[in-house]
């Protein structure tokens, strides 16, 4: 008897865990079940100011960290599981600090990217949203000198990981 009611009682558990499901993942990266692909199309550059490289260097990042955190494949198609639209908007230098004598200490460089992301699987809940990175040089120095170590450094790397997070960590 207490043999099947142990029986009974295993039997019970494992059915009542068997429709239970946990995703884990090294990355913090939840990918629904049946995903197994993504696009991520070439980022349009629609800001009033432009650098001739930006959207080649953030569409090949995004690529890059999806490849690298996920196991989804990189398709180049319509209907693909996961898809990425990403348009700049703006693209920007201005003054960040000013000095007592009225002039600029420091300057700051901002890049603004507006995303659409679309979901085809799980509860398919796509978004849209802009995201906006910045950062900071000594005013002396000029934007030229400055640009690609801040845009490769700092803002594409620091611009990716949210928009990353956004879709595959829920922040």
């Amino acid at each position: 008897m207490l043999r099947l009611l142990k029986g009974t009682v295993a039997a019970v558990l494992l059915l009542s865990l068997a429709g239970c499901s946990i995703k884990y993942s090294t990355t913090g990266a939840s990918i629904d079940q049946g995903a197994k692909t993504v696009n991520v199309r070439f980022v349009e550059n629609r800001a009033p100011i432009t650098n001739p490289t930006l959207s080649q260097k953030v569409t090949e990042k995004i690529r890059l960290k999806i490849q690298s955190q996920t196991k989804l494949t990189q398709v180049n198609e319509e209907g693909a599981d996961y898809e990425f639209r990403a348009t700049i908007t703006g693209y920007n230098f201005s003054n960040a600090a000013v000095t007592n004598v009225d002039q600029a200490a420091t300057s700051r460089l901002t890049v603004t990217i507006n995303v659409v992301f679309i979901k085809r699987v799980g509860d398919k809940k796509g978004w849209t949203q802009p995201f906006s990175q910045s950062a900071d040089f000594a005013a002396n120095q000029l934007p030229s000198q400055v640009e690609n170590r801040l845009l490769d450094e700092t803002i594409i790397p620091q611009i990716t990981d949210a928009i990353f997070n956004r879709a595959f960590a829920n922040w």
